[in-house]
């Protein structure tokens, strides 16, 4: 029996692979991006700063025709991916080890949805995957930060993103704290999206 049986998204954290000091996208943040990035059965996803690979594997999931290019520069994150994918399964995930955009240079295919989650170089990433993202495709990146909401959002205009959304989220969990159940919050973070139509 496979680990996520099921057809909708939402695999809970622990069931992942994770390293110490190494960020997560949480479940339900998770499912925020999931749904904005409106897959298609046949989609090809690059998600760069994949991370821990919870996104592609999800995304890997709900798109068994279709491809994920997951971009991380770190190689120990990388392989921590490449575990997380087999341990669900997931065999339409292509993990690349570089730094975006130019690790990039040698996909040969275009994405008709691109992912940036984060990085220090946000508005040459955001313009590179632009270039490169198909007609009709979206553009998704996420902001935990001022200055990158700034980024993003300055970007967007730059580039003429067409039907831009953003979305906070505001989540809460019930936590156990010694003989007490508590709400925590989980870090909040901004979603942009919008598409490419000219």
């Amino acid at each position: 029996m496979s680990l996520w049986r099921y057809v909708t998204p939402g695999i809970p954290d622990e069931l992942f692979e994770r390293l110490p000091g190494i960020p997560m996208t949480k479940c339900e943040v998770r499912l925020l991006v999931i749904g904005q990035l409106r897959l298609l059965p046949e989609s090809c996803l690059w998600d760069i700063g994949a991370g821990t690979g919870t996104i592609p594997v999800e995304a890997g999931l709900l798109c068994p025709k279709g491809k994920i290019v997951a971009i991380e520069r770190d190689e120990e994150v990388a392989e921590l991916m490449r575990q997380n994918c087999h341990k669900f399964g997931v065999t339409n995930v292509e993990i690349i080890t570089g730094t975006a955009p130019e690790c990039l240079e040698t996909l040969s295919h275009r994405p008709d949805r691109v992912f940036v989650e984060g990085g220090s170089r946000m508005t040459e990433m955001l313009n590179y995957c632009w270039q490169r993202l198909a007609m009709e495709g979206r553009l998704l990146a996420t902001a935990n930060s001022l200055e990158n909401l700034y980024k993003i959002s300055a970007s967007f205009a730059d580039l003429r993103v067409r039907n831009v959304q953003v979305v906070q989220s505001a989540v809460n969990r019930l936590e156990q704290r010694g003989n007490r159940q508590v709400f925590a919050s989980v870090n909040p973070i901004f979603i942009l999206s919008g598409d490419k139509l000219d």
